[in-house]
């Protein structure tokens, strides 16, 4: 079993950070982030294509894989 600590994974030694997604206000571009689940909210996100702060946070899907079957 994969260990996490502050919302990060440990997987065949090397750590995974969970992504975020954030939508740029200004150039209307979105953008994912890599960063530890204690840091989202103290992060300065700044849109990689403009530069701009003015960013908010999108809601998003994801997946697990577990090796138990349903």
């Amino acid at each position: 079993m994969p260990s996490t600590s502050r919302g990060t994974m440990m997987l065949a030694r090397s750590w995974i950070m969970s992504q975020y997604m954030y939508h740029c206000q200004d150039c209307d571009k979105e953008f994912t982030q890599q960063l530890h689940i204690s840091d989202v909210e103290k992060a300065e996100v700044k849109c990689p294509h403009c530069g701009s702060k003015r960013v908010g946070q999108l809601v998003s899907s994801f997946s697990a894989v577990t090796s138990k079957k349903s």
